[in-house]
């Protein structure tokens, strides 16, 4: 690709690769999605904060941007929560589909934030994915709480990254990310305080679930999202954009070989995922060559 560095590109499709596998974590590890996020939270503080020590990093920030940490941080807790609940009450493939109107729903919100119009083929390609969805939603009714769950987690996700893409502007990712991390973590451990979820039974977990939950916390979230700032100050817009659109493609295709069973769909909904997976190919391509005639 035209200006790349090849490594940097195959670090990014690994990176890519490594966010479509973490649904297929959720799916295998057996605890419930919010003692799920409350594990993950916490040890990617922990990697995180490792990080940035050994980065001699300075963990300061000031009070007005640290209480922005703590409300993305909440948004990121719930944006998992239902993420995780998701997979659980559907399928993997199921949940990541839904997971394609994420480009819709910033089309509408971004304007909002960044205060630029409102992009005609943005929203035409979101009916177009809505049109995807649908498809599937009809074949796949069984799956309907999945949807909407999935739906609220993929809100909350494009709200929370909205932004992150302002605060990134001024404080360092790493250090952003350990506070928000660590926000969702207390905020999650005041409600399970107040419901009496911490038992005994809390913290015995199988050899395998804190193996998954470890590898989920540490590679596909501490390390996938720092390695992916690093990628980004590297590879074009374009490229990037690109490449990411390509996550629900390896998760669904991963549910299928990995988990098998309940992830082989009907062939409507691979219709339906392969119209919304094109329509967030066409966005990228149009995108980049706007973005051409500007210069």
């Amino acid at each position: 690709m035209r200006n790349d560095n090849l490594k940097s590109y195959l670090s990014l499709h690994l990176i890519v690769f490594i966010w479509g596998f973490t649904a297929i974590l959720g799916a295998l590890i057996t605890i419930q999605s919010d003692f799920l996020v409350w594990y993950r939270m916490l040890f990617a503080a922990v990697f995180i904060a490792v990080f940035i020590a050994f980065k001699k990093q300075s963990f300061k920030v000031a009070p007005k941007s640290l209480f922005k940490f703590i409300i993305v941080g909440l948004l990121i807790a719930l944006h998992w929560i239902f993420f995780f609940e998701a997979i659980k009450v559907s399928t993997v493939s199921i949940t990541l589909s839904v997971f394609s109107l994420g480009a819709f729903f910033a089309s509408l919100l971004e304007p909002l934030f960044y205060g630029r119009k409102v992009l005609w083929y943005e929203v035409f390609f979101g009916l177009i994915i809505i049109a995807g969805l649908g498809l599937i939603m009809q074949v796949e009714i069984n799956y309907w709480n999945g949807m909407l769950i999935a739906l609220v987690s993929i809100i909350l996700g494009v709200l929370f990254t909205l932004m992150n893409g302002k605060l990134i502007a001024d404080h360092d990712p790493s250090v952003i990310s350990f506070y928000e991390f660590l926000a969702g973590f207390i905020f999650i451990s005041i409600y399970f305080l107040f419901n009496g979820s911490f038992t005994a039974d809390f913290f015995v977990l199988t050899a395998n679930d804190w193996i998954l939950i470890l590898i989920l916390a540490s590679i596909c979230t501490a390390y996938a999202f720092t390695a992916s700032v690093k990628v980004m100050r590297q590879l074009s817009p374009y490229t990037v954009m690109l490449t990411t659109n390509l996550e629900p493609v390896y998760g669904i295709v991963l549910a299928f070989f990995i988990i098998g069973g309940k992830e082989k769909m009907s062939t409507e909904f691979y219709i339906g995922a392969v119209v919304i997976v094109i329509t967030v190919l066409l966005n990228g391509i149009i995108k980049h060559y706007r973005k051409e005639d500007e210069l």
